[in-house]
């Protein structure tokens, strides 16, 4: 999958693309039919991995028919009944019994948002490292601080990095939460497991089955979510957590790549950052994608909410729907970002010979705040405040 229209895309490589959907659907009616057959629900002929019944090819037949029933649970039962009928009859009867759309379509997003939210922990992991290396190394590195665009007071590179890492850090841990709260959905279909009950003989018996089908696809189990939905919010939360993030370093980068500031450039690619009319460009091309991801992770994200908060009875009509695209892309696009803003870190090239020219240049503006409030300070002392402690502290975090 790659789009066009959002260059990077194919970073986040085969991460929620319809395929991987159709995938993990099929893995939930794999592990819930499992449970049945372990449970005592049906005999052991009727076990089946569902292994090679479907692929990427049907993911265009399945979103076709998709419209008739309104979700692409349907079309995909009703292949995989038909392709299981010649190889194993006894399974393709015990398909899907007990469960209802909204369990498998829900439970597969679950596993799609999972395997999201480990890549960009990865992709955090390298930024934290390189963060941490940029603040060790540039601690004394003066620059001129800026507020409001304005030279504010004389900081260091090094704290400036410290800040970027602390943004990181907190994503960082936004994202563990996140993924703590993806749960298996399981709930029939009005929430009340009551055709399970039917088909075990119990309750009891149903939260075994649960446990033992969330066990198989590596989830936590947990009583039935399907019309709350903080853990599909808290993932785009979480999500664009990261964005803002980096678009913060992407927003401090482009600033300094200006040419008439120059404090940070980003590294050199063949091929990269030119313009099709303009020889003489050198674009932070980057740093720019980043900053498109960030402005677009945060209305995503309130799609996301604007669904939870438009559930209805027991299962809503059209909030659930709303959230599946708009889910995959903000999954894609915080991949990407995450990827791009990797590689922006790992290649930056810190100008240090501009900082110093230009908080030379700010001077004797820079240092008013300090004449005003130490005017007995020595021209040349240094006011940094705390800036090692807080880088310190910094850094501590990162090795935790």
């Amino acid at each position: 999958m790659s789009d066009l229209l959002w260059p990077g895309d194919d970073r986040a490589g085969g991460l929620f693309t319809g395929a991987a959907v159709l995938e993990a659907m099929v893995r939930v009616e794999a592990a819930w039919l499992d449970a049945l057959v372990l449970h005592g629900v049906a005999g052991p002929g009727a076990r089946d991995d569902l292994t090679g019944l479907t692929g990427p090819g049907d993911v265009p037949a399945v979103a076709r028919d998709a419209e008739s029933g309104g979700n692409p649970v349907i079309p995909l039962l009703k292949l995989l009944r038909s392709r299981l009928g010649d190889r194993n009859p006894a399974a393709a009867e015990l398909l899907h019994k007990g469960l209802t759309s909204q369990d498998v379509l829900d439970t597969g997003l679950v596993l799609c948002l999972r395997d999201v939210l480990a890549r960009v922990r990865d992709d955090l992991a390298g930024q934290i490292t390189t963060l941490a290396r940029l603040a060790g190394e540039h601690r004394g590195t003066l620059m001129a601080g800026r507020t409001l665009t304005q030279h504010a007071v004389p900081i260091t590179f090094g704290l400036k990095a410290a800040t970027w890492l602390t943004g990181v850090l907190d994503a960082r841990d936004s994202l563990d939460t996140a993924a703590d709260r993806l749960a298996v959905q399981i709930g029939g279909a009005a929430g009340s497991l009551a055709a399970p009950v039917a088909l075990a003989g119990s309750p009891a018996a149903v939260t075994d089955l649960v446990e033992t089908t969330a066990a198989a696809l590596g989830l936590p189990a947990r009583t039935p979510w399907h019309t709350a939905r903080a853990p599909l919010t808290g993932a785009a939360d979480a999500l664009v957590t990261c964005t803002d993030a980096w678009g913060r370093i992407a927003n401090d980068i482009l600033v300094a790549a200006r040419p008439e500031i120059h404090e940070l450039t980003e590294g050199a690619v063949r091929g990269r950052g030119g313009s099709s009319t303009m020889p003489n460009k050198q674009n932070p091309v980057l740093a720019i994608l980043v900053r498109r991801a960030a402005l677009a992770g945060p209305p995503l994200a309130a799609t996301v909410h604007a669904a939870a908060a438009a559930a209805v009875d027991e299962r809503p009509d059209g909030g659930w729907h709303v959230e599946w695209a708009t889910l995959r892309t903000l999954a894609r696009h915080t991949v990407t970002a995450g990827s791009q803003t990797a590689e922006l870190l790992a290649g930056l090239h810190v100008e240090t010979s501009w900082m110093t020219a230009n908080l030379a240049a700010a001077r004797p503006g820079v240092d008013a705040e300090q004449r005003s409030v130490a005017p007995e300070a020595a021209p040349d002392e240094p006011y940094l405040g705390a800036t090692d402690q807080i880088i310190d502290a910094v850094l501590a975090r990162a090795k935790e």
